[in-house]
């Protein structure tokens, strides 16, 4: 089986190098090597991920890091929602599987899943009883939290509010914790919890839905692997983002302001200075994202205008025929 540990920490020097930071400096500071993350014989220690934790922390100086990780993998969990869909009926089925991966992980949390006549919650409980002293922990169990939801999208194929998400201890940053959260956190509550409605829990899982899986991961794996190569300009690190966390709809620059830990206002500036805007890059991911689906023909019309984020079809239809010159219909029927 794939080495999970190793899989985080290459994911989080991605995301390391969308944030502007070098993925050589990271692993330097962590005692990491490149050559040592694909080597399968060697196993990461605690502490290189601990290290790993805390250097992203400090160099990222974002004191949310481990939630805006989590929430750039939407692409990531993704494809292991697909994996455990094999082997699941129902939501309910998956996620308990899911549940059950987890210290593959980390050793630090384990997940128990309750439920009852009309919701079910995923508890994070921790493993060590001063958890909430150590750094690294924390941002751990803000991604797990995170993660979690988006797995939840993943198996149902949209994004889905939690009716509550609860931590043990106090946090800052409330409002950027709602926006990630989709609802507003209760802290102090005694427990780290998230809670659904019971709806979710016995809906099948449609081959449909691994089929869309297996099709997105397969689309945008590169744009994850070139991430760790591609030139630190603030276009390209928007449009790898873009393409790697829009497959439930296009994400505001609003939104990738506050994961990369910048005001909007930074943001326009500095996509100003090298020619192009947030619209642009929106819109050349909805093309591209469009095309593919259109060509693979698996898809009808109405499902890619929802899954791009479009409210109506028509105006999906009016961006398609502004970009190549024809209808969606047309181009799906020409490219069969």
């Amino acid at each position: 089986m794939e080495d999970q540990v190793k899989k985080l920490v290459m994911s989080m020097l991605a995301y390391a190098v969308q944030r502007d930071i070098p993925a050589e400096v990271l692993c330097r500071l962590s005692n990491v090597s490149m050559e040592e993350l694909k080597d399968e014989e060697k196993v990461l220690s605690d502490k290189q991920l601990n290290d790993v934790w805390l250097n992203a922390l400090h160099l990222t100086r974002d004191q949310l890091f481990g939630l805006h990780f989590g929430e750039s993998l939407q692409l990531s969990a993704l494809g292991i929602v697909g994996e455990i869909i094999k082997a699941s009926g129902t939501v309910g089925d998956a996620l308990t599987i899911a549940a059950s991966l987890t210290p593959l992980i980390t050793t630090a949390f384990c997940l128990k899943i309750t439920s009852d006549e009309q919701t079910f919650s995923i508890r994070f409980v921790p493993q060590l009883e001063d958890w909430e002293q150590h750094p690294a922990l924390l941002q751990t169990l803000d991604f797990l939290i995170v993660f979690a939801i988006h797995e939840l999208d993943g198996l149902l194929l949209k994004k889905v509010i939690p009716l509550s998400v609860s931590y043990a201890i106090a946090k800052d940053e409330v409002n950027e914790y709602t926006r990630v959260m989709r609802c507003a956190p209760i802290f102090n509550a005694g427990e780290n919890s998230i809670t659904f409605d019971q709806c979710y829990w016995n809906e099948p899982i449609l081959s449909a839905n691994f089929e869309m899986q297996r099709f997105l991961v397969k689309k945008l794996q590169p744009f994850t692997e070139m991430t760790l190569k591609e030139p630190a300009t603030l276009q390209r690190r928007i449009s790898n983002y873009l393409m790697s966390n829009s497959y439930l709809g296009i994400i505001s620059q609003e939104q990738i302001a506050s994961n990369f830990n910048i005001s909007t206002r930074t943001l326009q500036r500095k996509l100003k200075e090298e020619g192009v805007n947030f619209q642009q890059l929106a819109d050349d991911a909805r093309k591209s994202l469009a095309i593919d689906y259109l060509k693979s023909g698996s898809y009808p019309i109405k499902q890619v205008s929802y899954m791009l984020g479009y409210n109506e079809i028509p105006a999906f239809i009016r961006s398609f025929k502004r970009w190549t010159g024809t209808t969606p219909a047309v181009y799906q029927t020409n490219n069969k």
